[in-house]
């Protein structure tokens, strides 16, 4: 009632001192605030409105007779308030505490751990630091997966390591256009599953099988295991040879040709994308189209287990600008493919 009483009495002192138009619109704008107030009891500011209080009160000494809406205390504490956080954010650090760690070194490091089991946190953290990645050593060590026991390689790294020491040897026989039979004598390599040596002939002896191991691995670079079968013609001749060589002879389990499995293998491939399409006249016949397709197996089959990669070791890089070419091998059988620059 006093505060009505109050604003009559304004309403028309400034009406009678020549502010008439002022004073009619100050008067229409508090009576539509006070039936907002009436309906409103608690109105919702935002923050443009409570800065735009903030500055009226610097610049206007008489503001709190024009505020209704809130208190002026809530004004003041309103500055406060907005000079705290302006000087907590000056204080903060630009970066608190530790740098985060990005999903990708999370990756790198559980990878390179699972796959060096010998490695520890120093060994993975100079890896890092070679591969530009600015990261603590401390903080490698708490994200490297936790080992139980000491750290040993695993089956698959064993034997790859021993791989290169092992060939194997086997014989299959092949049918010519004159029904007689033809016996083919390979060496196949284990690491990369090369075939070091082949020979055919019509009568496989003792003596000429021994013969075959001493032309596979000439000057002192015969392998230290190799594993066959027990076929009968690998006799007391063969088996002396072998030994003095300086190889371990290993024969497989009677009627156990998964054993010797590499060289069932490559068997297998000869036949179904080699022999099984040609009739073979003789021997000498067959002499030539073997060196046809191992040459085509070395050069440019793929293999599953090198990773769709070819025997070589050390694969020239392919490029991949120019037109595409094709090469006939093993008489047109298979199909070599190559870039041409243009």
């Amino acid at each position: 009632m006093l505060n009505a009483i109050l604003l009559a009495v304004r309403f028309v002192i400034r009406a009678f001192s020549g502010h008439k138009q002022v004073a009619s619109e100050n008067a229409a704008l508090r009576q539509q605030l006070a039936v907002f107030k009436r309906d409103v009891k608690r109105p919702k500011l935002h923050g443009r409105d409570r800065v735009f209080w903030i500055a009226l009160r610097m610049i206007w000494e008489d503001w709190k007779s024009a505020l209704v809406i809130v208190q002026p205390e809530t004004v003041v504490s309103w500055h406060r308030n907005r000079f705290k956080r302006y000087w907590r954010q000056l204080s903060r650090p630009k970066m608190p505490g530790r740098p985060p760690v990005t999903g990708e070194i999370r990756k790198l490091v559980r990878t390179m751990a699972s796959a060096n089991p010998l490695w520890g946190a120093p060994r993975v953290h100079g890896e890092l630091l070679k591969l530009g990645f600015e990261i603590s050593e401390r903080t490698v060590s708490r994200l490297m997966p936790k080992k139980e026991g000491k750290p040993a390689q695993t089956w698959m790294t064993f034997l790859r390591n021993h791989a290169g020491q092992i060939v194997s040897i086997d014989l299959f026989t092949v049918a010519t256009i004159q029904l007689r039979v033809l016996y083919v004598f390979i060496v196949l390599a284990h690491d990369r599953r090369r075939v070091v040596h082949f020979n055919v002939t019509k009568n496989p002896t003792a003596v000429w099988a021994a013969q075959q191991i001493v032309e596979a691995f000439p000057e002192n670079t015969a392998p230290r295991y190799l594993v066959r079968d027990r076929d009968g013609v690998y006799g007391h001749h063969f088996i002396a040879r072998v030994e003095g060589l300086g190889v371990e002879d290993i024969p497989i389990s009677a009627r156990s040709p998964w054993q010797n499995c590499y060289a069932e293998r490559v068997i297998g491939s000869i036949r179904r994308e080699c022999l099984d399409h040609v009739v073979v006249i003789n021997e000498r016949h067959l002499r030539r189209i073997l060196k046809s397709y191992f040459q085509y197996y070395h050069r440019s089959r793929t293999h599953l287990a090198l990773q769709k990669d070819a025997p070589p070791a050390a694969p020239g890089a392919r490029s991949f600008l120019g037109e595409n070419r094709s090469n006939r091998e093993v008489g047109g059988l298979h199909h070599r493919y190559d870039r041409v620059a243009a």
